[in-house]
Order: C-alpha cells, then sequence, then structure tokens
C-alpha cells in the first residue's frame, strides 16, 4: 500500500533510516540489530544497541528488525493465527521493497516469528505490496484441498504507478509460497491506484469476491477459482483520499441484527476527522455494498492507527464468533513514518496496536457501531497489578507509582466539573507528560506535552464527542514506550498516538479542572510477554 502523505511508498522507503530520529531524541548511531532466528519470540530481539535504554514495546508487537508496516489480515491454521505484514531487510541500507514476514501467535498476544514466507523480487514483479491469504479449503484452484493462497498487488517494472493483482500459493500451511506464474491475475485496467485486495468467500452464492481500493472508489470483483476475476461494480466516497486496504464482513448485534461493513483506510485530515480506519455499516448483496449513512465512522480517532485490518475471532477448537472480530492497526503515520528512537536504539521500526476485539453495538438513536476493547489474552499476561482504589482528586494529585508500560483503568464520577483525566509518562518535574481525560463536550488525547513524530504541530490532540452530563466516564489506556491507546466508555470511540517520552518519565498523575472528581476503581496492571 502507498503512503498517503504526497510522497510516493518508494521515496519515503529510500529515505536513509540511520539517523531520523536524531531531530526527536539523540540516542546514538543507528546499529541494526542482528536477524533474528526463526521460531524465536518476535518481540524479545536485542535489547539496545547502542546501551541498555530500549524504546522497545513491553507488550505490542514489534518488528524484529528493519522495518515493517501494513498488517495483513491474519487467518487461522492448524490451530493458530498466522500473522503476515510487509517487511524491508533492507530498510538501513536505503534499497526500498517489502517482502512478506509471518509470525504466528495463538492468543494475538505473544508472537513467534517465522521468517520471511513471501520473499520480494523473486520475480519480475519485484516486491509485494498489501493483499489478503485465504484457505481454500474446498480446493477451488486447484493447489490442494486446504491450499493456502495470497492474492497481492505488485508492481512490475518497479515504479508505483502500474499496479495489479497477482497469486501467490503455499502447500505446507502458508510458511513458505510459491509463485502462479509472473501473469496478474487481475491485471490493472488502466487507472493510477488499483492495489490491496481483500479477498472473502461468499458462501451463500458459492463464490470468492474481493475488494479493490481503486482511488475513491472500492471495487468489488467474482471468481470461482481465486485465478480469474470479473468486475461486479463498487461504493465511491470522496473527500477522505484513496480509499486504500479495503476491509469487508459480515457481524451480528447483541440483539440479532446482521450488518455488513465496509472499512477502509482513508485521510481525513484536511476536513478534520481522521487519519485512520473509516467504516459504513450496511448490506451487502454479493455485488454491492449499500451504506446505511453516507458518512463514515471511525474505528480509531488518533493520530496513528493505520492500514487496519479485522479478521475473525475463533475458539480454540476454530468455530468462529457471528458477533465479533479481532483489528489491529500499524501505530505509525506515513507524514512521519521513518522518524522513530526505536531506529537507533534497537535496530527497528515497526510496531502495531494491540490486537482488540470489535462488536457490532445499537446506539440510542438506533443506528448501530463498532466496539472495541482490547484483546481478552492480555490478562494471561498481567505480571504485576497495583489496586488504587478509589481516589479523590481537585487539582493534580501525583500518584505513587511509576511506570513506562501498563494499562490502567478508572471511572470518573463528579458533580462539577470542566475537565478531568490522567497525566501519562509524567517527567519528574512535572513539565512533559501526555493527557488522557474529557473536557468540556469531548474526550481527548494530547500528546503535546511529550516527544512526538508530528514536527508540524498540528496534529497533537485528538477529539470524540462526549456527553459531560453524564457524570461519569470509564477510561481505560494501554501505555508502552511509543503508543498510547485510550479505550474510552464502551469503546465506541478509541484515541491511538505515537509517542516518545523520555525513558526517565515514568510519572502518573490524576487532573482536574474546575471541580473535583473521584476516579472510582482505578487500577493499574503491568504485563510480561
Amino acid at each position: 500500500m502507498p503512503g498517503t502523505s504526497g510522497l510516493s511508498r518508494r521515496s519515503l522507503f529510500a529515505g536513509s533510516a540511520a539517523g531520523t530520529a536524531a531531530a526527536l531524541l539523540s540516542t546514538g548511531t543507528a546499529t541494526a540489530a542482528p536477524k533474528p532466528k526463526p521460531g524465536a519470540s518476535a518481540k524479545k530481539k536485542a535489547n539496545s544497541a547502542v546501551s541498555g535504554a530500549s524504546y522497545r514495546a513491553a507488550y505490542h508487537f514489534t518488528v524484529p528488525d528493519q522495518w515493517k508496516n501494513d498488517p495483513q489480515r491474519p487467518v487461522w491454521i492448524d490451530g493458530e493465527y498466522h500473522y503476515y505484514y510487509l517487511y524491508n531487510a533492507d530498510y538501513f541500507s536505503g534499497v526500498v521493497g517489502t517482502a512478506w514476514r509471518l509470525a504466528t501467535t495463538k492468543d494475538l498476544v505473544s508472537f513467534t516469528d517465522r521468517g520471511v514466507a513471501v520473499p520480494k523480487d523473486t520475480t519480475v514483479n519485484g516486491d509485494l505490496w498489501s493483499g489478503s491469504v485465504v484457505v481454500d479449503t474446498g480446493n477451488t484452484a486447484g493447489f490442494g484441498a486446504g491450499a493456502v493462497v495470497v492474492i497481492v498487488t505488485m508492481s512490475p517494472g518497479g515504479g508505483t504507478d502500474h499496479q495489479e493483482q497477482f497469486l501467490y500459493y503455499s502447500t505446507d500451511g502458508g510458511l513458505t509460497f510459491t509463485n502462479y506464474g509472473t501473469a496478474p491475475v487481475l491485471p490493472n485496467p488502466g487507472v493510477a491506484d488499483f492495489r490491496d485486495p481483500k479477498v472473502i468467500r461468499d458462501e451463500e452464492r458459492g463464490r470468492w469476491v474481493m475488494a479493490l481500493a481503486e482511488n475513491d472508489k472500492v471495487g468489488f470483483y467474482h471468481s470461482d477459482d481465486l485465478k480469474s476475476w470479473t468486475y461486479a461494480g463498487g461504493f465511491v466516497h470522496d473527500g477522505i483520499g484513496v480509499l486504500e486496504c479495503p476491509d469487508l464482513f459480515r457481524i451480528t448485534a447483541g440483539d440479532g441484527t446482521v450488518k455488513w461493513v465496509l472499512g477502509v483506510s482513508a485521510n481525513g485530515k484536511s476536513s478534520g476527522l481522521p487519519n485512520t480506519y473509516a467504516y459504513w455499516t450496511g448490506s451487502f448483496d454479493g455485488s454491492a455494498f449499500t451504506a446505511d449513512a453516507s458518512a463514515p465512522q471511525w474505528l480509531d480517532h488518533g493520530w496513528d492507527w493505520y492500514a487496519g485490518v479485522t479478521f475473525e475471532k475463533r475458539d480454540a477448537s476454530g468455530a468462529v464468533d457471528a458477533a465479533a472480530r479481532y483489528a489491529l492497526g500499524w501505530v505509525n503515520n506515513w507524514d512521519y513514518a521513518d522518524t522513530t528512537p526505536t531506529i537507533d536504539c534497537d535496530g527497528f521500526n515497526g510496531t502495531d496496536s494491540v490486537v482488540r476485539e470489535i462488536t457490532l453495538e445499537k446506539a440510542s438513536d438506533g443506528t448501530y457501531y463498532l466496539a472495541s476493547q482490547p484483546v481478552a489474552g492480555l490478562d494471561a499476561h498481567v505480571s504485576r497489578t497495583v489496586d488504587l482504589g478509589d481516589v479523590t482528586v481537585d487539582g493534580t494529585k501525583v500518584l505513587d507509582y511509576t511506570g513506562i508500560s501498563y494499562e490502567v483503568t478508572t471511572e470518573l464520577t463528579w458533580s462539577q466539573l470542566t475537565g478531568a483525566g490522567l497525566q501519562l509518562r509524567r517527567s519528574p518535574s512535572g513539565g512533559r507528560h501526555i493527557d488522557a481525560g474529557i473536557y468540556a463536550n469531548y474526550a481527548f488525547l494530547n500528546r503535546r506535552n511529550t516527544v512526538n513524530a508530528d514536527t508540524s504541530g498540528n496534529y497533537q490532540e485528538s477529539h470524540t464527542p462526549f456527553d459531560p452530563s453524564a457524570g461519569t466516564v470509564k477510561l481505560r489506556i494501554l501505555v508502552d514506550r511509543t503508543s498510547v491507546e485510550m479505550f474510552v466508555d464502551d469503546g465506541r470511540y478509541v484515541h491511538t498516538s505515537q509517542v516518545f517520552p523520555y525513558l526517565l518519565d515514568t510519572g502518573l498523575a490524576l487532573f482536574t479542572i474546575g471541580g473535583s472528581a473521584v476516579f472510582r476503581n482505578t487500577v493499574i496492571r503491568e504485563f510480561t510477554v
């Protein structure tokens, strides 16, 4: 998937990684960490390449070395999820292009690295962009029942203006792949944007369906065998950039209502909207998607939750839960994708959000939305719990707790108040911190007073609607070395932003503005992964 910042995907990748973090933090000379062996934990790689200091996330997925960007939709194979993602082993040398690297997981928290599954530059078509994986249980493609099939965008000739869809297949459970020739299975009809195929099985009609990014349109295609595709229709929406990384799925609400959801990664910053995952609820007849409303909703309102994917929630037996899905996104933004101290400290650039569980909920006005909560698998990785109980605050109260990677949950209640929240990763002097909470009629996450990659200063505080008359709000906030994710109330609104606090900024404080509040059931949890 190309970037959406105005620069081409290749020019972004071509910029030298070494030293790009210097504008943020002077942490030393960039040094690539040793390449890990397949089978090792995908998270516990090489501490700092410079010193004992590390910016590698404690409980979020990070690439073992070099570079990662787009997640690819995880798929269930042989009792575990196979998670592929775009990976560039040549990032530090400035050589462009991505392969598909694989990590496997059973609980969506702890991942095992399996190495590169689909290499780049092994055919005349070059490197691999985004796409999707399916398990062909019915042998529709002829590679054998249970073959794992990848449909992926590539750009023959090495440019970015000629995007076509190609096929790779695996007969060893998705560990290694073979290219299905060098000809595209879906040629470009002569348009600039023609990428990011998302393939699902339409069991009702006995065929495959592809959703494809085509500028301000998501195109829909049919296939019986995954090898040849026919155009069926499209969904158009302008004003939020290219509708990248499309997503299409069906989900059932608690009241039994079934909705189709069409999601895309989109850039609405020019009109004051997020630059994350936009979605519409509606209906899908196998060829056309009809939205319930023209304006999209957003799965995340922070600055850094891009190229998001959703995937099936399965139990240990492999049974699919029709009432829930999982989702994860890349915690970065193409406007500043190369700017991170992890390059110099730890020899990598690439972090994901926590996996979240999403459900379809009915709003008071009768409309439906997706609510998010961190994946339940985190509960099995709790290494320490600090229960602070109820804390009454009028002004600012510094807590007797320090940490750089943790989760904090609390329920605020008040009778009269202008604003309240938490100061996360607070410096010893109190001058640096990340603020999360509510003010007047909105909830917010503000990274302005800590180190972050947005040198423009324009994208520091994210907002979502909030009704102050409720007199209460639940906050669940995940803090790690380079990210903050805030879930508000039932998770209808989530804010994810990339941050780079100094490692000595470990404090935590509660604050109120214009009144007092009780922070009820305040609990801090730390995780070991």
